[in-house]
Parts: C-alpha cells; structure tokens; sequence
C-alpha cells in the first residue's frame, strides 16, 4: 500500500469519526492507533503510551495551563461586562458603534486570554443580548463576536503561538511580538468593514434616546484600568528579561487573581471554584488534543506519509509564492476540519524547514498559519466559534451565526494578502525589540 493512499485512508478514517460527533482528542487517538497497528502490528500499545505523554512532555507547556486558568479568572468576572460598557460610551454614535465596541472588547480581553472559545463567551454573552435588543441584525451581532473572538490566538499571550514555538524550536517571546502588530492590523479591518456594512445597510441602531456625556465616558475607564494593569504587567514581565515564557504565564495568573479579587471584591468560595473548574477543564482539553495530534503526527511518520508529502512538497519547481499558496490551502482547508492546536502540531515540523529553505522568515509564516486558523474558527464543518456562539445565543439559528460571520473570514483572507505584501509587519516589531533573528 502507497503512502498516498494509507494517508488517504487514515485521513478519512479521522473525518468518519469526526463526523460522528467523537471528542477530537479521541478520534485522532483511534485514527492514530488505526495507523500504528498497520505499521507495526499488536506491539502499538506501548508506543501509544510513550509516544502520547512524549508529546506533553516538554516544560514549555506549562505555560499553557497558566495562560487558560489567567483568562478563566478574567472571564469569571465582570471585567469583560465593563470593556464592553467603557467602548460603547465612547463609539456609541459611530456607523456600527455597538459592533466595534464588541471588537475592540474582543482585542484588548484577548491580551489577556489567549484563548479564542473564553474571549467569545466572555464578550458574546453580554454583547449579543444588547445588540440584539438594539435592534441590529441577529446575524451582525453573532457573527462580530464570533469573528473578533479569532483575535484570543493571535493577539499575546496566544496559546497557538506557544504550541508552535514548542513545534518548532523558534522562540516564543518572539513569537507574541510578532502577532501584535498584524493582530492590531486585522482588528482595525474587522472594524473598517463593521462601518462599511452599516453605511451600506444603512442602520445607525441604539443611538435614539441614548446619551453619555463625558463624565459618563470618563466614570467608565477606571474600571478597565484593573485589565491595562494585566496587561502591561505580564509584558513587563516577558520582556523585560524578568521571566521565561513559563514564569511569565505563572506569574500573570498570578497577578491577574491579586488584581480581580481587589478590584471586584471576589471572596466566594464558590466563584474560586467555578472559575479553576473551567480552567482546568479547557487545559485538559488542550493537553488531551496536543497528545492525541502527537500521536497521530507518530503515525503518518512511522508510514512515511510524512516524510513522502514532504518530498512532494520540496520537488515543487515553482515559484516560492506559488509554494506559499499551496501551504495557505492545505492550512486553511485543514484548520476547517481540526482545531488549531492539532493542525499546528501536525503540520508545523513537516511545514517549517521547507519554509524556511523557501526564504520566508518563520514568526512571518506562524503569523499566517495562524491567520488561517482563525479563518477554521469561524467556518464550518468544525467553526468552534460559532458553537460557542450558538451556546450563548441559541435562539439564533447556525446559519444566521455562519452569514454573520462569512464577511470576516474573507476578511482574513485579505490580511493574508498584506502580510505577503508587506511581511514586514509581522517582523518589525520582534526586530526591534529582541533584535534581528540569527
């Protein structure tokens, strides 16, 4: 059997039990181990064992639970109600104010997160209801939220970032400084097209009868500032040769429980409780996906699947643009049917030493895989997004959700395009401040 088709197979085995609505960290186990045993016979269950607590092995990843239980004990608050509430005083009479308020909240709640399903929860679940009770389309109020959620993996501190650092050998610190900028850079274009899309359907919704003078505007900021604070202070830490990445996540967490307990007043055992319960369950989800895609990563190795799609790859004799339009396909077809975390773990080692040999820089390129997974966010088959979304707001039907949220993906889209045009925006930034990569 070719490797083509025992990868086709294998492939396909994935999406059958996908499609049955199996958890994604077992169905690539069970697809994995379907490969393991073709390879190598009855002797698979101990390099099961070995190869899966392998792949989570490595003290990098500790970084990860800090960065989730950081963003659990922000979402736990009303931190993300009072974002939500100081935007819209001050954007409240722009085209599509409500729209952009709901953006911007999703941008600066993704500096803190770094999770896209907790920045779309904790956003949509005060957002959706207003807009909708201003009379905005169900459809512009979800897909907003469902798209401005997409920032949590680009925007520092990105989980997906660190996953792909570990992927990759390349340095993760880097790495967040290379998402600021374009992250910056898409939200400001999630915002240009929220006005157009007003201008063009004409509706200027929750403006009559409301009014905030600027005292009211200027008595909203002091509740963000317990946020900026996160912020500033997990970057401080980061670069200013205080911690590691590791450190950097445990001591944010940190900080940001100091800081939501003083500011909010939060002494309920029962508020403690409910927010490491969530951030325990959405670490062990990831950690779950992350060993599972190492599996499955064994498995296509250990039936030179890999090994002959990168052959296949390398004998492109093309232009490297054109290599790079390839790469953007598969990545964004494959970030249709799996979650970031197992596409990056998948595909990052088998992508970047022909990246790189292509000339592209490697923080340039993680910026674009990215880009392309948040366009997998927010489209079907698998759209986490939009479930998440749908959870919030179920009286909105998926398809409202998957219109409202189309505009944005071609959105991305666009950005891509900038970034091939100008990839110094993703590389600036980490020159400047770490100096030019060796």
């Amino acid at each position: 059997m070719t490797p083509t088709l025992t990868g086709t197979l294998l492939i396909c085995a994935l999406l059958l039990f996908l499609a049955t609505g199996m958890p994604i960290a077992f169905a690539l186990g069970l697809a994995a181990m379907g490969g393991l045993f073709l390879a190598m016979g009855p002797d698979v269950i101990g390099v099961v064992a070995e190869t899966m607590f392998a792949g989570i092995g490595n003290l990098a990843f500790v970084s990860i639970p800090m960065f989730v239980l950081m963003g659990a004990i922000v979402a736990g608050t009303p931190a993300g109600a009072d974002l939500y509430r100081a935007l819209d005083r001050w954007m409240y009479k722009v085209p599509g104010g409500l729209v952009l308020s709901n953006i911007g909240a999703c941008a600066v709640f993704s500096g803190m997160t770094g999770s896209s399903p907790a920045t779309c929860a904790a956003i949509g679940k005060l957002g959706i209801p207003e807009m909708i009770n201003r009379g905005y389309p169900s459809s512009v109020a979800t897909g907003s939220i469902a798209a401005g959620g997409t920032l949590g993996i680009l925007l520092p501190p990105s989980v997906t970032m660190i996953i792909y650092g570990i992927a990759t050998e390349t340095s993760i610190g880097r790495l967040f400084l290379a998402g600021v900028l374009p992250g910056l850079m898409l939200t400001a274009m999630f915002m240009c097209w929220a006005m157009i899309d007003a201008r063009r359907k004409g509706f200027r919704f929750g403006t009559e009868g409301v009014y905030y003078s600027l005292r009211d505007k200027l008595a909203a900021l002091p509740r963000i500032f317990p946020l900026i604070l996160v912020i500033i202070g997990v970057l401080y830490v980061l670069y200013g040769g205080v911690a590691t990445p590791s450190e950097a996540a445990g001591a944010g967490a940190m900080l940001t429980l100091v800081v939501v307990v003083l500011a909010y007043r939060l002494f309920k055992m029962g508020t403690f409780r409910n927010i490491f319960s969530s951030g325990m369950r959405e670490s062990v989800m990831i950690m779950m996906i992350l060993a599972s895609a190492e599996l499955f990563a064994f498995a296509l190795s250990s039936l030179y699947i890999t090994q002959s799609l990168a052959e296949t790859i390398a004998s492109l004799e093309v232009n490297r643009w054109v290599l790079m339009g390839v790469i953007n396909l598969f990545l964004l077809v494959a970030g249709m049917f799996l979650p970031p975390v197992a596409v990056i773990v998948m595909s990052a080692p088998l992508l970047f030493p022909i990246v790189v040999q292509a000339g592209f820089d490697p923080y340039w390129f993680a910026v674009v895989l990215t880009i392309n997974m948040e366009i997998g966010l927010i489209t079907p088959p698998l759209g986490l997004n939009l479930f998440v979304i749908n959870g919030i707001a179920p009286q909105v039907p998926t398809r409202d959700i998957l219109w409202g949220a189309l505009p944005y993906a071609l959105v991305m889209v666009l950005a891509i395009i900038v970034l091939c045009a100008f990839p110094q925006i993703a590389t600036v930034l980490p020159d400047y401040v770490m100096g030019e990569a060796l």
